[in-house]
């Protein structure tokens, strides 16, 4: 047979007769199983609620007939379309992990596979049986009526037990085929409880959903459900935004108006589990087993090590002390007859001396980042850079004009007072007036990401990605950050992957920010090192003992046993291992410790993470935006489920910063959110939460502060 690509096989109308043997068509199943099979396929159809997907039918093996929606060449160009089937495939694959086995799963269209990296990617599903529900507008029996009522508030009940929202049931989306209902492919589905995207017409998405406001509920698939039933015992549509007029005429409405499910906004709506016990229909989820958590052990593990270093660190035990039970105030004395007589009185109470706040932490000297010796502001040792990173003196006595000297300044570097003449080495001249510089490097093993990573999170600052946390942020150095701007961040964003950063003979970091947050302003610099020059105890990385913060780029590909990843292995020529990282180990082998736990704060992201995006655990979490509101619990459960899925997918060694580092936390993350062909991402980079590693240092060093992240990390 012959192999194609799975996403543009044959032209549309092609229904494969005299082209002699079949091609196949290759794709994954909701499990992660590659699966390749004869395939024919033929016309495409008219899909206008699936735009600009283009569906066709297609003939799997000796006669399996499915449904294929694809994404074709010309819609590409638009990232929000890759998007919206990355969505359906998610949407589809929890269905199936969930309920494919049940039988209340025919309420479904059924997810037979998909490729999201095909040149047109697509997903496969199971033609669906039945005809559009509108066609038995008014003809249902009143057995039929109940059955369909029942059915659909079930299928927008097991949908909420996942987290979805559906968003598109209406009476042309909706089959029945005498004995059950059955929603269409979920092309419309948001996961509860993210920001509602205007989507459907009246009368059957609800107002808010109609016009984009609010949060997604699962009471917006209710909405339509009323509308629905009310369309297919009247026969006519309701109006858009009110209870129909005439309600009271249907008697199997009654149990719909009376629990609300017409109210105008969700809130005011039931839940869709109240709906059932209102219309006496059994719910299959009230005594279903769920079965055993694979992770519950690894979780355990992580609940002990982290019970484990909060003990020794004495956390419990500071946080139970700075508690303190309000003292009681005894009542003053009461006057006497005898006082009251001679005028006089108690004495007044005394006045307490308000509490001295206590002094600031006094202010440490700024360190050059490389040598590790103090360094303050010397005009003297003033020098710019030109493009070819060669200094030139600058001298600013003669300038009066304090802007002019700012604007000079900024643009100025000077020359470590600690550098030999031979291997002189600078530093921005705003790293030295501003607060306590934060250093942060990222480790990892050649190929693990770090230059993808970094790129992606500086594009995300760049498009404001850390003001919703109260963050502002300029270029330590405008040149240094215009230059990485063109040379990683915008060829990124181009679809071209990054070059692997050589090795060096000194470290220079990469790019510098100054953060300015309700603290006040602090210079951020980034380190990122070949993960050759990190796995040696040379001299190029002797900066790491005076690091401010680490960043570990864990590699799944390298750490996991999944077998889903061994055909990402075989074409990037990378093995799983057990031992670790090198560069993690002799990273943590070298940072200075002055106890049990190394004390600058960490944070391991699990890059490429959306080569495993359809696993639920990774799932929960690289679906998701980051939320706009930090607190320590959301942290901490992230880390928990990160730390479980590693531990359990692969070896103790690939977690050994948790167990090194006194203040740690793990993170889902993907920099771009594809796979490369040939030195592109064909269909364009989607980094995903690559600011959470970030926020969390943030958070650990003080630039995040509240009392809500207070014991992040711990």
């Amino acid at each position: 047979m012959t192999s194609v690509d799975a996403g543009a096989s044959g032209p549309a109308g092609d229904d494969g007769a005299g082209l002699g043997a079949p091609p196949e068509l290759g794709f994954l199943t909701h499990g992660g199983e590659a699966v390749r099979i004869a395939a024919r396929w033929h016309g495409d159809r008219p899909a206008p609620e699936t735009a600009p997907l283009l569906g066709r039918a297609v003939t799997l093996g000796e006669g399996w007939r499915v449904v294929q929606y694809r994404l074709p060449l010309a819609a590409q160009s638009d990232p929000a379309a890759y998007a919206a089937l990355e969505r359906q495939v998610s949407a589809g694959v929890a269905v199936e992990r969930r309920y494919g086995s049940e039988r209340y799963g025919e309420v479904f269209t059924r997810l037979v596979g998909f490729d999201l990296e095909a040149s047109e990617p697509f997903v496969l599903y199971r033609v669906p049986d039945g005809e559009p529900i509108e066609r038995r507008r008014g003809t249902l029996t009143v057995a039929e009526q109940q059955q369909v009522i029942a059915q659909l508030v079930l299928a927008v009940r097991l949908l909420a037990e996942v987290g979805l929202v559906h968003r598109a049931i209406s009476p042309g989306t909706v089959r029945w085929d005498g004995t059950h209902v059955r929603l269409a492919e979920p092309y419309g589905a948001l996961r509860a409880g993210e920001p509602r995207e205007a989507y459907g017409a009246a009368p059957w998405a609800s107002p808010e959903q109609r016009q984009g406001v609010g949060l997604t509920d699962h009471r917006d698939d209710l909405w339509s459900v009323a509308q629905l039933v009310y369309f297919l015992l009247s026969g006519r549509q309701g109006p858009g935004s009110q209870p129909p007029a005439d309600l009271g005429e249907f008697r199997r409405l009654a149990a719909l108006h009376e629990g609300g499910v017409f109210a105008p906004r969700a809130e005011q709506r039931p839940a869709a589990t109240e709906l059932m016990r209102l219309l006496n229909v059994g719910d299959p989820l009230a005594h279903a087993t769920t079965g055993a958590d694979p992770l519950s052990r690894a979780r355990a593990e992580f609940d002990a090590q982290r019970a484990k270093k909060r003990e020794e660190m004495g956390w419990d035990r500071q946080a139970w002390e700075a508690w303190e039970e309000p003292g009681y105030e005894y009542p003053p004395p009461r006057r006497t007859l005898r006082s009251w007589l001679s005028g006089g009185g108690a004495a007044p109470p005394p006045v307490r001396e308000p509490a001295a706040e206590p002094p600031p932490p006094p202010r440490r000297p700024t360190l050059c980042p490389h040598c590790l010796l103090p360094v303050s502001l010397d005009d003297t040792r003033l020098v710019t850079l030109d493009s070819k990173k060669v200094a030139k003196p600058l001298d600013l006595s003669a300038e009066h004009r304090p802007m002019h000297r700012q604007d000079a300044l900024r643009q100025a570097y000077q020359i470590c007072p600690h550098a030999p003449a031979s291997a002189q080495h600078y530093l921005p001249v705003p790293y030295l007036t501003n607060g306590e510089p934060l250093t942060v490097a990222l480790v990892g093993s050649s190929a693990a990401g770090k230059t993808h990573l970094l790129a992606a999170m500086l594009g995300e600052i760049e498009q404001g990605g850390l003001e919703p946390y109260g963050l502002k942020c300029l270029p330590l150095n405008p040149d240094t950050h215009r230059e990485f701007l063109r040379e990683r961040v915008q060829r990124l964003h181009r679809g071209k992957v990054l070059e692997r950063t050589g090795q060096a003979s000194f470290a220079h970091f990469t790019d510098g920010l100054l953060v300015t947050g309700p603290g006040g302003t602090r210079p951020v610099v980034f380190f990122d090192l070949a993960g050759e020059d990190l796995a040696e105890n040379g001299e190029v990385t002797g900066f790491l003992m005076g690091v401010g913060a680490f960043i570990f780029v864990l590699d799944p590909l390298r750490a996991l046993r999944l077998p889903a990843l061994d055909p990402v292995r075989a074409r990037t020529r990378l093995q799983q291992r057990d031992l670790g990282d090198e560069a993690f180990t002799t990273v943590l082998n070298r940072v200075p410790r002055p106890g049990s736990y190394i004390e600058a704060p960490a944070a391991v992201a699990l890059n490429k993470s959306d080569l495993l995006r359809f696993d639920p655990s990774v799932d929960r979490w690289l679906g998701r935006a980051l939320p706009t509101e930090l607190d320590e619990r959301t942290f901490r459960e992230e880390s928990r489920d990160a730390y479980a899925f590693a531990a359990h997918h692969g070896s103790p060694a690939w977690l050994k910063p948790f167990d090194d580092c006194a203040r740690c936390t793990l993170h889902f993350v993907a920099a771009t959110g594809a796979q490369e062909r040939g030195g592109l991402y064909p269909h364009g980079v989607r980094p995903r939460r690559v600011l959470a590693p970030l926020l969390s240092i943030f958070a650990m060093c003080g630039l995040l502060p509240g009392a809500n992240l207070s014991e992040v990390g711990t």
